[in-house]
């Protein structure tokens, strides 16, 4: 379904991409509704994450959302690229089925530097079965912490120096035999990691989905929450192989509007490209969004909303670790830090040309104060 030849820019691109992902308007009534339509929130950093998910659902805190985490609503594992997501439960069993061979092949080689072999990883699971049904009957423990894991493989002969021990868990994520469960409490407090609990009692009830079908569910649902967007922003994001992607686009795309933008295809929802005939809203919007957020993390080639001059500014040093990040019109127009003075926390806008403007600045405060009142709840 092509779409007429429009006038486009980069930023008009950058507001359809927020409105695709929920930043633009009512967003989404509930944190798990969040979740299953972005299908998979990157979430290595588990604040950010937080903080991802409250922009989406207006009225939330971050409480909200480990809420859901306690609740099994909402898991966080390892589905794609070797690094933490969020999803929703019945989604991620079906898509470890497409990623996790791919994965295992790219880190055979770290695995066998660490000396981890397939019976180590069977004997793992063993050890973290027991361990966990132990820690049930024993203390009415919903699962085991990562140290209480690492204690019973090291007193298994399993050595978890060197990350070999995160290796070993990965390994049992992947493989849908473990899964983080809800919030670890530490002397009445809720920390920031996770109990790791079978995956099988966790989430009693998977959708199955053969490789060819989830590919192109995936993909769906990738340019609905994410375009529009290319087939390699795709096959990046997911790890699925090019040629298998385009396979799939073939069999969804007319379910999609094509873009026509800078010499390249791009994909959204029919939905999202229907504000093209009106305006594509969010001209003078301004977010604070997280660090590692979808909205810059989710896609191959960022250079549509981030300029590569200012690229080095949100990841110094190119070290994968992603700055907060100030959107205004669609454009990432800087970063942005939490502050402290004493007891009292605030927010400071990091601009990468100048200054905020008066009104610039006054939206950028209030995207600050919800931050603040959304972490605190």
């Amino acid at each position: 379904m092509p779409a007429a030849q429009m006038s486009l820019s980069p930023r008009v691109m950058g507001r359809l991409r927020l409105a695709s992902q929920g930043l633009l308007g009512g967003g989404f009534p509930t944190v798990p509704d969040a979740v299953r339509w972005m299908t998979a929130m990157q979430a290595q950093d588990l604040g950010s994450a937080l903080w991802a998910v409250g922009q989406r659902v207006p009225g939330t805190a971050a409480s909200d959302v480990r809420a859901a985490l306690d609740a099994g609503t909402v898991v966080r594992s390892w589905p794609m690229r070797g690094t933490l997501h969020l999803l929703a439960p019945e989604d991620l069993r079906w898509i470890l089925g497409i990623t996790s061979e791919r994965l295992m092949n790219l880190v055979a080689g770290r695995h066998r530097e660490l000396a981890i072999t397939p019976d180590d990883i069977n004997h793992c699971r063993d050890i973290a079965f027991k361990t966990t049904e132990v820690l049930k009957e024993s203390e009415g423990a919903p699962g085991a912490t990562r140290e209480q894991l690492f204690q019973a493989f090291e007193e298994a002969g399993q050595i978890t120096k060197a990350q070999r021990g995160i290796h070993l868990l990965g390994s049992l994520c992947q493989r849908a035999l473990l899964v983080q469960g809800p919030m670890a409490v530490t002397d009445g407090k809720v920390g920031v990691q996770q109990l790791f609990v079978p995956f099988d009692e966790w989430i009693p009830d998977s959708r199955n989905l053969g490789r060819e079908e989830g590919i192109a569910e995936l993909l769906f649902r990738y340019l609905r929450s994410h375009g529009p967007a290319t087939i390699k922003d795709f096959s990046w994001w997911s790890q699925v192989p090019l040629t298998e992607a385009r396979t799939a686009l073939k069999g969804i795309q007319d379910r999609l509007v094509e873009l026509q933008f800078g010499g390249a295809s791009y994909w959204l929802s029919p939905e999202t490209a229907a504000m093209l005939d009106d305006g594509v809203p969010g001209s003078r919007s301004l977010l604070a969004l997280p660090g590692f957020d979808e909205y810059l993390l989710g896609y191959q080639d960022r250079s549509l909303v981030l300029a590569p001059g200012h690229a080095e500014l949100v990841v110094p040093g190119k070290n994968g670790v992603f700055k907060r990040i100030m959107v205004s019109g669609g454009e990432v127009v800087g970063t942005w830090a939490r502050t402290a003075n004493g007891k009292t926390a605030g927010v400071a806008a990091e601009p990468f040309t100048g200054q905020l403007g008066p009104a610039a600045e006054r939206s950028f405060q209030a995207q600050g104060r919800a931050y603040l009142k959304f972490m605190a709840g």
